[in-house]
């Protein structure tokens, strides 16, 4: 008997991943042709994105407790469409690490739940006082109150002064008020990845001012 490719598998039982990369390059194939192959491979894709942002919508549906079943299905609408294009325009990033299916799902669910962030916090103002220091404190022990609220203050203080002003209200905003940085960077006329840098140099400018005044976050100690 002839030894199988090393690619194949005995009778009945086809290596799934073999199945997986023709699966996707058929998906890549009909994607990049023209005419009414395109079309019917875009329509398939475009259902499956709907599914994709439905799903999503359903789990995450108290986050607009005030919507009509109608309006979700637009916002799920919205999404495949938006999801779609997004996959068309960046098939050459698909690297063949999962099914082309799965990859392209997940432009469906990160599109969906960020169009129910914004819904969530359309109209309403978003917070750059905060409501509480301990999610950048993280949690202390009972036995320091003392060290807790000294270190508290001393965030306050830091962010009060060490801080540029679009810092301050991006650090309280996204980390201590949890409002979705897609929403702040919506409201701000910027991009995720900008809060993020932001961010990011407003933590390093707090960090320093901890450690002049001998003092580091709790998630340090």
């Amino acid at each position: 008997m002839a030894d199988l490719p090393a690619s194949a598998s005995p009778a009945g039982d086809a290596d799934p991943r073999v199945v997986r990369d023709q699966e996707s390059s058929e998906w890549l194939r009909d994607l990049r042709a023209d005419g009414h192959r395109r079309e019917d491979a875009v329509a398939r894709l475009h259902a499956l994105l709907l599914r994709g942002a439905r799903y999503t919508i359903a789990r995450q549906r108290t986050l607009l407790p005030q919507f009509w079943e109608s309006d979700l299905e637009q916002l799920a609408l919205e999404s495949a469409d938006d999801a779609t294009v997004a996959v068309l325009a960046r098939l050459d990033d698909f690297r063949g690490e999962s099914r082309f299916t799965t990859w392209a799902y997940k432009f469906a669910f990160l599109d969906a739940t960020s169009k129910l962030r914004q819904r969530a916090w359309r109209g309403r103002e978003i917070p750059t006082e905060p409501e509480s220091w301990t999610l950048l404190g993280g949690s202390a022990d009972g036995d320091q109150p003392a060290e807790l609220a000294e270190l508290l203050t001393a965030i306050g203080d830091g962010i009060a002064e060490a801080l540029t002003e679009r810092q301050r209200e991006v650090l309280v905003a996204v980390a201590i008020n949890g409002v979705a940085i897609e929403v702040v960077a919506d409201r701000l006329g910027t991009t995720r990845g900008a809060l993020y840098k932001t961010m990011h140099d407003a933590r390093i400018k707090l960090r320093a001012y901890l450690a002049e005044r001998g003092l580091r976050p709790l998630e340090d100690a």
